[in-house]
């Protein structure tokens, strides 16, 4: 019983959703089917791939994991088969996969699977699905394209040290509101090195001198900075809507200003 996952920006209104699971038990009896998420702003890349690197090593190897955002395909961004870590994941080459992965993936296909429907706007019933299928079967993925040396490379923003400033920024928020940047606990760490530091975010009037280790380390309602479990340096409000509440939103800046040790 293959475990398939779904990843995409298709919303809960359309029939989208239907289209593609109805297609999977056709042709893949027996599938389980795991929806990780539809709510994915459209087209949006950096939100689809900081979730799908924060689930896929959950799963058990052999999972195949659908990545249904901005599928069409082009020469620049053909559809693709990547293997990694024992998982196998079928999207277009947009990108997405350079966001996923910190390092070359160990196999890459270019896909070339004829599609039973002369419509081209719906990649992932059409052919991802059959893919998916093959890979179920036990056929070979050699069977399914020509092997590809790299990924596209989409460049994700990196936090970046400026005097006594680690420059960093917004890069995600959950359905709690809690805030999450593109500062990473090895180079926070490598980087403060036991020193001093303030956490700001919008005014110098919000700043946070310390990690904590739990949301409980602070009484209710008020901010906190820790690192969550995907290792991200997180901004929370215990039991509050961090983002509402302190103004923060997708790509705005985080700084931290160091000092003496």
């Amino acid at each position: 019983m293959p475990i398939i996952t779904l990843t995409s920006d298709w919303g809960h209104k359309d029939h989208y959703q239907g289209a593609v699971k109805g297609a999977i038990y056709k042709q893949i009896p027996g599938a389980h089917i795991v929806d990780i998420t539809h709510a994915i702003p459209a087209f949006d890349l950096n939100q689809a791939a900081f979730i799908i690197r924060n689930f896929y090593r959950n799963f058990p190897t052999g999972t195949i994991h659908i990545l249904a955002i901005n599928t069409e395909a082009s020469i620049e961004s053909p559809h693709t088969l990547v293997v990694h870590e024992g998982h196998y994941f079928i999207g277009a080459d947009n990108g997405i996969f350079s966001l996923i992965f910190d390092e070359k993936p160990e196999t890459i296909i270019e896909l070339d699977v004829h599609q039973d429907s002369d419509y081209f706007t719906f990649s992932s019933r059409d052919v991802f699905v059959k893919v998916a299928a093959h890979i179920a079967e036990g056929k070979p993925i050699e069977e399914l394209g020509k092997p590809k040396q790299s990924v596209l490379q989409k460049i994700s923003f990196k936090p970046v040290i400026d005097g006594s400033l680690i420059k960093g920024k917004v890069i995600y928020i959950d359905n709690y509101e809690n805030v999450f940047t593109n500062i990473t606990e090895p180079f926070f760490k490598s980087v403060i090195k036991g020193k001093k530091f303030a956490i700001m975010f919008r005014s110098a009037s919000y700043r946070i001198t310390i990690i904590s280790k739990s949301y409980k380390d602070v009484v209710e309602g008020e901010m906190l900075a820790l690192f969550s479990t995907s290792g991200n340096l997180e901004i929370a409000i215990n039991q509050g809507k961090a983002s509402s509440l302190l103004g923060l939103r997708i790509d705005q800046p985080i700084l931290i200003e160091m000092g003496n040790s």
